[in-house]
């Protein structure tokens, strides 16, 4: 397997990294409207992603920066042509990071409220961006023979646009209501759980829908395993959700975003950009890539600096393994923090 190949393949690891523990913050927080209608509830799903928001978020910067170190010619092409949702992405995790921290300072049912639709409006503008985005470049942009984008600001923003927003929102949403089955316990367990049952099949059908996109555009036999595999991995989710097991739903479900990410970024290869105006336009990873010497270079450093990533992430998750439960409104100065 060439180096370009390899870092494709890393690239798309970096993407299922960030969707797959992002996206349980992303849900948690855009389920408190739904699920945290009590102060102590919002309290609760809160501690449970507080000590590990901001850690996942470097999966994102991770991504896009490898996309930028191995293949500039991509970087150069997709972020122009998706300034608007890079745009709106930026600025959904910024308030949603200023948020976490100033709903510390004070301590008022206003203040309470304030910045928790604060977190929740910042996450879901986060969420929908980056499905735009990576629903755009995965099923095309109108871009012409330059790489430049055809048309104006949201000439990208068509329905494949549409379609990855609501798949990536709708993942979340359930890897988020799941999250909060496993990690608490109480009403807010049950409450989660119940969504969780009621909506995962539903919440499956856009991403499952994309694969199938990108599948039978480009796909192969491997991608058509891949595909059933995550539409497996929906029954599995929803058949142990419904029985209170919700450790392996929540694997279940992973593993059908895991899947279906697969398939669409193997179907996709050796494209990184597919144009809807000519298929002859369409970037590649030979078109977009730095020279061998380079990725050799950036291998070399991966392969020192990743595994101390990984082992420092996976020990926070281990330490902040337990259920939780929801505290008196006395005791909430001691609420984790990000």
């Amino acid at each position: 397997m060439d180096l370009q190949t390899v870092w494709f393949a890393a690239v798309a690891v970096l993407w299922v990294g960030f969707l797959l523990l992002e996206g349980f913050d992303f849900g948690v927080a855009a389920l408190l409207p739904v699920l945290g209608r009590r102060s102590p509830d919002r309290h609760l799903m809160l501690r449970t992603i507080g000590p590990l928001w901001d850690g996942n978020e470097v999966w994102l910067i991770t991504a896009v920066g490898a996309v930028f170190a191995a293949f500039p010619g991509w970087y150069a092409t997709w972020l122009p042509a998706l300034y608007l949702p890079f745009v709106l992405v930026l600025f959904g995790l910024i308030i949603r990071a200023v948020a976490f921290e100033w709903r510390h300072s004070h301590h008022s049912a206003a203040w309470d409220a304030c910045w928790s639709w604060v977190i929740t409006i910042g996450s879901l503008i986060a969420a929908l961006g980056i499905g735009a985005a990576l629903g755009a470049t995965t099923l095309g942009l109108p871009i012409d023979a330059e790489g430049h984008r055809v048309g104006g600001a949201f000439s990208g923003l068509g329905w494949p646009a549409l379609l990855g927003a609501v798949a990536v929102l709708a993942f979340s949403l359930v890897h988020g209501a799941m999250f909060l089955a496993l990690k608490t316990d109480g009403p807010v367990r049950v409450s989660a759980r119940a969504f969780a049952g009621r909506w995962t099949p539903l919440a499956a059908l856009p991403l499952l829908g994309w694969a199938a996109l990108v599948h039978l555009r480009s796909g192969t036999a491997v991608t058509a395993v891949l595909w059933l595999l995550a539409a497996l991995a929906v029954v599995l989710a929803w058949a142990r959700i419904r029985v209170e097991r919700e450790g392996q739903a929540f694997a279940a479900w992973g593993t059908m975003m895991v899947a279906a990410t697969a398939t669409i970024f193997g179907a996709a290869h050796p494209v990184v950009v597919p144009s809807t105006i000519d298929a002859a336009f369409d970037v590649t990873i030979a078109d977009a890539s730095v020279s061998d010497y380079t990725l050799t270079v950036m291998t070399w450093a991966a392969g020192i600096g990743l595994p101390v990533v990984l082992g420092y992430q996976a020990w926070t998750y281990w330490v902040f393994r337990k259920r939780l439960t929801a505290e008196p409104m006395h005791a909430e100065p001691v609420e984790a923090r990000a």
